[in-house]
This record gives structure tokens, sequence and C-alpha cells, in this order.
């Protein structure tokens, strides 16, 4: 058995055991192995061990890879994102985990339409107002919301933060706690096109805890293919 093999293994019963504690069903949590920066042999062998998940956080390298894999991959994109490049993902991906404004938004569901589909999306909120991360500012919530839901070729999925690193994961629980609650805002305000099924947070060191505060995406990268050079 490989290492990356061993890995999910170990990170899978840990999502199990963390369900359990909290009383939830396992299948309600799926693990997106983070693979930005890793061989394209690294995804086969993942893949190889069950893993159908993945995250990429660059459009060149994203791109590059999906033309050289050729394994039924579910790809989801989970990095910053400009507007100009937004073409290069068109119907490629699942997911986007990173929409913070309207612009971007735009954008995607105009490149969308050109292939007569609908894009998945999840509303990124930097919780923590860390000034080197992507994200819009939580008091924008319901405004933005609105004004992406307005936009053809698009459906919001649900929500996603990338909150501020913590040592002890239980300082983490706070900004997990406040991404569900403002999913639960956004679901009382019966927008169209947005229904709350994915909350995409946690990593690593955090995902446990992200999971006892409901997440249903957890984006795990070293824990599964080790430290990126």
């Amino acid at each position: 058995m490989s290492l990356i093999s061993e890995n999910l293994g170990h990170i899978t019963q840990q999502i199990e055991q963390a369900c359990v504690k909290c009383k939830r069903d396992p299948q309600s949590v799926r693990l997106l192995a983070v693979s930005k920066k890793k061989p394209t042999n690294a995804i086969s062998e993942a893949f190889d061990a069950g893993q159908t998940l993945f995250g990429e956080s660059y459009v060149q390298e994203f791109t590059q890879k999906a033309e050289e894999i050729s394994l039924p991959l579910e790809w989801h994109f989970i990095g910053g994102l400009q507007s100009n490049k937004v073409k290069y993902l068109r119907g490629k991906t699942a997911l986007i985990h990173s929409v913070d404004r309207y612009s971007l938004a735009k954008e995607i569901s105009h490149q969308w339409a050109k292939i007569g589909e609908t894009a998945h999306i999840l509303l990124q909120f930097n919780l923590g107002q860390e000034a080197t991360k992507s994200g819009a500012d939580e008091s924008e919530a319901l405004s933005l919301a609105e004004k992406v839901c307005s936009l053809p070729n698009l459906r919001v999925c649900g929500l996603m933060t990338l909150p501020p690193y913590c040592a002890d994961p239980e300082d983490v629980r706070p900004y997990f706690k406040r991404l569900r609650q403002l999913s639960e805002q956004l679901t009382a305000a019966s927008l169209p096109n947005l229904v709350m099924e994915e909350l995409s947070m946690g990593m690593s060191h955090d995902f446990a805890i992200a999971i006892e505060e409901g997440a249903t995406l957890v984006r795990v990268g070293t824990a599964i293919f080790g430290a990126r050079a």
C-alpha cells in the first residue's frame, strides 16, 4: 500500500469519527484532495486508492493537469480567480469555491452561457478579515448573494471560508460556526438560484472541528500528499 493510500485511509477514518461524534452521516461529508503543486502521478495514485474529488488553485496548472489526466475525476477550483481567466475553466470544473465579488460571478455566468450550461459556485467570505486572503466581507453577504443570484447560468450551492490559522483547532471553531450561521441567514432569504447545500471549510489540521460545525466539503492537501515544496 502506498503512502498516499495509507494517508487517505487514515483521513477517511478521521472523517467518520468526527461524524459519529456529532451524530452526522459520514456520507454527508466529502473529502476534497487539494492537489495544487503536486504532480499528476500523485493524483493518479490517489485515484487508484479511491479518491475522485480534487481541488486546484491555479488556473494554468489546473488546465495542464486536466489535459494530461484522462481519469474520471471531479475537479473543483478553490483558489483566487481573476475574471480574465474564467474562460479557461469554462465547462471543466464541477464547482468553483472562490467567488467573492459580483464582477467575477458575472463573468462566470457569461462564460458558462456560451456552452449552454449552469456553473455551480460557492460564495467565499473572509471571516477573519485578513488582508492576505480573498473573500467578501460578511456584512455584504445578503447584498452580494442577491446580485449574484440574479445572474443566469449560475447556481449558488453554498459558502466557503479560509479562516486564520490557529495552532489549536478549537480556536478556529468560531469561524466555522459563523459560516454555518451565514448559510442559514441566506437560506432564510429564499433567493432564486440559491441552495445552501455545501459548506467548504476545514483543512488538514482542523477538518474534524469543521465537520462538527457543519462542513460538507473538507479541503485536505498536506495530510494526503505531504508538504509542498
